[in-house]
């Protein structure tokens, strides 16, 4: 009786580890490494998306400050100026060249 207890363990045991070896295998084949590169690929995609939904809500964001601020007659107080290069004073763009002319 004890033989064929542990042949059932030694059966089940087997057969998890064969199991377990055979889905390992199967993420090395070309099928399975094209699923594990379009997971992947989509999970960047998603990412991608959600970065440019947040960067358009922050421009529609600043957008709706700056008209507020035009709309009431208030100095638009410009906060990235330093990070910019404004050697010339702003007169930047094919606008400001006309304007020169």
């Amino acid at each position: 009786m004890k033989r064929l207890l542990w042949l059932g363990v030694g059966l089940a045991v087997g057969a998890i580890v064969v199991r377990k070896i055979s889905r390992k295998a199967d993420e090395f084949t070309p099928s399975g490494i094209a699923t594990s590169l379009s997971q992947s690929a989509g999970g960047l995609v998603e990412s991608l998306r959600s970065f440019v939904e947040d960067v358009r809500e922050g421009m529609a964001e600043r957008e709706q400050e700056i008209h507020a601020a035009f709309a009431a007659g208030e100095l638009y107080e410009d906060k990235f100026a330093e990070l910019r290069d404004d050697a010339q004073g702003g007169s930047h763009g094919r606008h400001a060249q006309e304007g020169q002319r």
